[in-house]
This record gives C-alpha cells, sequence and structure tokens, in this order.
C-alpha cells in the first residue's frame, strides 16, 4: 500500500509513475487527497468535541459541589448535544476511513525509475541471456507425449479427481518432482536462507498483506465457510510472519525459504500456451523472500537475481533475464525480472521464475518496520522470487534432455533422482 504521506508531498509523481504501470483511474489520486482531507477535519471535529464533554464534565461537578444545581442541568443539557453530535462524528469518520482504505487498496506500487515504459510482454527488455540452445532432431516431442512416453505424469486421471490444470506425478515423474524441491531447498538453504513450511490457507488480512488481495481476489480458490484462501505462492504466508514486528537492524537482511503447492483458478487462454504443463491450476515451487534495509534492496535484488541464474546454470537449461515493462508488472511490484527457459521441442521461451522488489508497499500493510539510527520506525523493504516453479522447469528438462536411450538429467540431480538419466 502506498503512504499517503507520499502521495500528498507528490501527486503528479505519483500520477506518473501509475501511467508507466498503465493505471487506468489516474483520479483516484485526488479522490484519495480529498478524503484524507476531510478525515482531517472530520477528526479535528470529534476531538473538539471530545474535549468539550470532557471539560464540561468536570464543571459540572464543581458546579454540584458549590450547589449550584441550575448551572449543572444547563451543562447537562449541552453535554448530552455534544455526545449526540459526538457519536454522529464518529460514524461520519468511520465511514471516511472505510473508503479511504477501499480507495488506497486500489493503488499498484509505484514502478521504480528505471522501469521500461509498455503495456505487453512484448515490450519487455532483455537484459542477459544464457546457456547454449540444444539441437534436436526434427522428431523431438514436446512434453506432453514424452510424459505419456515415461509414464511420469497423468492428467487425465487428475481431471477425474479434481478436473483439468491438475496433474498427477507417478512413478519417476513424482521422484523427479521431489529431486527438484529437495535440490532447489538445499541450495537455497546454502545460501543463508531459513526453510520454513507454512499452512496453505490463509484468512483474508494475510492476502491482503501481501497485495494479493484485492488484486487477484478473481485467481485466488476460497474457502467460503471459513473465510480462507489457498495459497497461489509461499510468498503470502512467509512474508506475512514478520507482519506487526519491529526487527532490528542487526538482524537484516532476514531471508527465507519455503516449498509450497500453489494455487490458481486462472489457467490462462486456450491453445498451445496452456497445454501439458504449461499452466495448471496447482503446481509446486520453491520460494525466495527477504525483509532488507531500504537502502540496501536493490543491491539485495541483484543478489536474488544472481542467486536464480546459477540455479538454472547448474540445471544446464538455456534461459533469458527480462526487465518487465510497466505494463507486464505485478500490482505490489516496483521492479521484476523474469526469467524464461528454452522449450526446445515447444520452440518457445516459458517463463520460470520472478524476482521482485517490493519496496515498502507490502510492509506498509502487513506493518512490517524498524528502528533507526535516530530511533525512529521505519518500513522495510520486501522482495521474492521464484527458485523455481516446477511445470516449466520439468517441461524444459524433458524436451531439451530427450535421446534415444532416455532422458538425461543434468549432472546436479543425478544425486537427488538417484540416476543421471530417466529410461522407459
Amino acid at each position: 500500500m502506498l503512504q499517503i504521506n507520499y502521495i500528498k508531498q507528490y501527486p503528479e509523481i505519483v500520477k506518473e509513475r501509475l501511467a508507466i504501470k498503465n493505471f487506468g483511474n489516474i483520479n483516484l489520486v485526488d479522490e484519495i487527497i480529498a478524503v484524507d482531507e476531510e478525515i482531517r477535519k472530520q477528526k479535528a471535529v470529534t476531538e473538539n468535541l471530545q474535549a468539550l464533554i470532557n471539560t464540561t464534565s468536570k464543571e459540572i461537578g464543581a458546579f454540584m459541589a458549590k450547589g449550584n444545581a441550575e448551572e449543572a442541568t444547563g451543562k447537562r443539557n449541552d453535554v448530552a448535544e455534544w455526545k449526540e453530535s459526538f457519536a454522529s462524528g464518529k460514524i461520519i469518520l468511520q465511514q471516511l476511513e472505510e473508503d479511504f482504505t477501499n480507495k488506497i487498496l486500489l493503488l499498484p506500487n509505484l514502478p521504480h525509475t528505471t522501469v521500461p515504459t509498455g503495456k505487453t510482454p512484448e515490450e519487455n527488455v532483455t537484459v542477459l541471456t544464457g546457456g547454449t540452445l540444444p539441437d534436436l532432431p526434427e522428431n523431438a516431442k514436446p512434453h506432453w507425449d514424452l510424459i505419456k512416453d515415461y509414464d511420469l505424469i497423468n492428467f487425465e486421471i487428475g481431471a477425474k479427481l479434481a478436473g483439468s490444470g491438475f496433474p498427477v506425478y507417478k512413478g519417476k515423474g513424482a521422484k523427479l518432482q521431489r529431486a527438484l524441491i529437495q535440490y532447489f531447498l538445499d541450495y537455497n538453504i546454502a545460501a543463508g536462507y531459513t526453510e520454513y513450511m507454512p499452512p496453505l490457507m490463509v484468512n483474508a488480512a494475510t492476502a491482503y498483506g501481501t497485495g494479493s488481495l484485492p488484486d487477484k481476489e478473481g485467481q485466488m480458490y476460497h474457502v467460503t465457510a471459513d473465510e480462507l484462501y489457498l495459497i497461489p505462492t509461499a510468498e503470502v504466508p512467509v512474508t506475512n510472519i514478520y507482519s506487526n514486528e519491529i526487527i532490528k537492524e542487526v538482524d537484516m537482511p532476514i531471508k527465507m525459504t519455503a516449498y509450497t503447492p500453489c494455487f490458481r483458478r486462472e489457467a490462462g487462454s486456450f491453445g498451445s500456451d496452456v497445454r501439458g504443463l504449461n499452466r495448471v491450476h496447482q503446481f509446486d515451487k520453491v520460494e525466495i523472500i527477504q525483509l532488507a534495509h531500504p537502502q540496501k534492496s536493490y543491491d539485495v535484488l541483484e543478489e536474488m537475481v544472481n542467486h536464480v541464474e546459477r540455479l538454472l546454470q547448474f540445471l544446464e537449461l538455456p534461459y533469458r533475464i527480462l526487465k518487465l515493462c510497466g505494463g507486464d508488472m505485478s500490482f505490489a511490484s516496483a521492479l521484476t525480472y523474469d526469467f524464461e527457459v528454452y522449450s526446445a521441442a515447444q520452440k518457445k521461451w516459458l517463463e520460470v521464475s520472478s524476482v521482485s522488489n517490493f519496496e515498502t508497499f507490502q510492509t506498509n500493510r502487513m506493518k512490517i518496520r524498524y528502528k533507526d539510527e535516530d530511533g525512529k520506525t521505519q518500513l522495510l523493504h520486501s522482495l521474492n522470487g521464484s527458485s523455481l516453479a516446477l511445470p516449466r522447469i520439468v517441461a524444459a528438462l524433458l524436451e531439451n534432455n530427450q535421446q534415444d536411450d532416455g532422458i538425461h538429467l543434468p549432472k546436479v540431480l543425478h544425486q537427488y533422482f538417484g540416476a543421471a538419466k530417466i529410461e522407459k
């Protein structure tokens, strides 16, 4: 959530930055400022009434002590009128505050000054490419055929059990999932991240904390009877671990990692983009999260980008890193780098990770703070990244490494999988 003091101090800058994100309702900035001003006026009215009530109540006691019942009765009548006005004023104030909250929650985070302008993914900027594109024969198969040939994943059983977009991993397919998850966690822990196992459902306040609500309400599975939401990513519960806390500066940065299943109602458009593992409703992902000092968060962002890049290098996958343009960024992000791996059989790039700095947007909602050298309470910056999302990693590993005698796995996975290749 944006900070109201910054909005009021720099309204034109806020509007300019929101335009980079292609935010359609720029006039909302002026509406928020106007409502905030009304709140301040109404608070002054109610505070003055409260002061009058308190002062006059003491005067009534003094009049009664002196036996001046007539003066006391007059003052009581005044107090009764003021209490009615005070009660009405509190209702008006509550309505104004609710209106303010509802409006400011609709504002996305401001993009960093280095974010490229643009509206579509085609306008994202490639900042780095790495790895070698595999040279596959013309008859190379896409992963949705390979998983049938090797009996790794069954989408038909998943559809029977839950619906389309819910794969069932089987045999060596399940083993490959476990191998990747364990490798990703070990890799993150070795880099100083503490592992967590969070709940897979969260309450609304937790989802609001990271910006998942109200922005992605239609994409989240909602357990209405208990007012809980299935998590779209481990970022939601793990970042909230430190909500409403003041962190010691000596403990920063806080580095956390978690493996969780992830649940997304929106499975995208029809066609090849959603075939097989390209887009599913339930998938596994290992996440990294950091809470960092505001002056160091962009150094931390580069560190996290390098961390994910090395992970892809160890997996021996061709990759590219994109800086997202304003129109392709998430609601809460200030700056995002996307990682894509090349799927040789599909001849297309597949997104496998987003690494983002949210600055104070999430921590303002969650009230994650620290005390600076002057003892003043300040907001930290939050960052997160996929390290990594499994479905498209698996798709690329299967397609890029297919050979006549099986699917050859990268060396780093041999000890985790217990073999150098997947055989039929």
